[in-house]
Parts: C-alpha cells; structure tokens; sequence
C-alpha cells in the first residue's frame, strides 16, 4: 500500500513546525518503504502543485496531510477541506488571500474519507488527546487537503485522503500547551498503521 505523508515548514511565528519534525522522524524510520514523505513550503500555489505532483506520480492508495494549528491542544482530525483560502497573514510567498476559491468549477466543500471514528477510538486508547475537528480553517493546510480530495476525485481514484492538525510542540518538563514530539509521531504512526490494515 503506498501512502503519502505531508508536512510543513516554518511561516509566520511558527520558528519551529511539528509537522515538519513528525515527517522527518518518520521518513528517518522508514527510509525505504511503501510511505512518501515530504515538506511542504507553506504557500499556497507551490503546495497545491507540489501534492498534487506526488499524487500523480506515486498514484497513492492514502494521503495524510498534517499541519500545526497553534490553538488547539490535541491531535485534531480534520472532517472536512473548504474550498475556501482565507487569512489573516499571507503566506510565505506573500500572498494574503480573502475570500478566494481555490477552484472556482470545484464544490464548496469535501470530506475526510479517512476512518475517522476508528482513528480517534485508537488515539483514545492510547492515551493520546486528540478530536475530530470539523474544519481545517482556511489557510494553507486547508489548501492542501482541498487540492488533495479534489484531484484525486478528477483521476477517479478511490485513496483514502484528509487532514491531521498536531499542537504546539511542548516538551514533558514544561506547562505550556500542547504535545511533546514522542506523541505526536505516535499519534501519526497510529493512523497510519489503521489506514494500512483497513
């Protein structure tokens, strides 16, 4: 089963991305696998073709995009990608976006069809704080999602495809919100071990 991870790099006043972390833990892991890794530049127009560049050419059975929302303290499974690209700080290109389509012939909106309920009952039972969430916002990492759900949908491919938001990195000697990085990566290993066995 081949299946594509994603991250991000740094933007804004996120020095250091977990999600970036997370995809290089992991690639360092599984250095020759069925699992595709990459870092994603947190730019709309270069992230939407890069995804969908490794769509067509790893032709994925699953896509898993993640990306740091810095409010949230949990691992959030995202429902749903809107067809929306919104926010109040440009990209790292400088594109500040308000109220665009990222495809003005696309719906408004698709859904995760990662198995989400089974996902969440495994974080749960692991002891890990995690959610569904029912939307990905509508910055880059919503981009991404959207571009994802949407090209494979045009290639008629059936691949398992949504969005996981990780908090904050925090370390277990501090208060401060959110996860350290060992969970995180068990987190994200768990749903990718769900994904390979259904």
């Amino acid at each position: 089963m081949t299946m594509i991870l994603t991250g991000f790099t740094s933007f804004g006043s996120v020095a250091v991305n977990p999600s970036q972390l997370i995809i290089e833990a992991v690639a360092a892991r599984h250095p020759v696998s069925h699992l595709v890794t990459a870092v994603l530049p947190v730019e709309y127009a270069a992230a939407g073709r890069w995804i969908v560049d490794l769509i067509h050419s790893y032709q994925p059975e699953a896509v898993v995009c993640l990306g740091i929302a810095q409010n949230r303290k949990a691992i959030n499974l995202e429902r749903v990608a809107l067809n929306l690209n919104d926010a109040a700080i440009p990209d790292n290109a400088g594109d500040l976006a308000t109220g665009r389509l990222i495809d003005p012939a696309g719906p408004p909106a698709y859904w995760s069809n990662l198995p989400l309920d089974t996902m969440l009952a495994a974080l749960q039972a692991r002891g890990i704080p995690a959610a569904i969430s029912n939307h990905a916002g509508a910055y880059v990492c919503n981009h991404v999602f959207y571009v994802a759900r949407r090209e494979l949908e045009r290639m008629g491919s059936g691949a398992a495809c949504g969005f996981i938001h990780v908090p904050p990195l925090s370390e277990p000697a501090d208060h401060s919100d959110g996860l350290p990085l060992a969970i995180m990566m068990d987190a994200v290993e768990c749903c990718l071990e769900i994904l390979e066995t259904t």
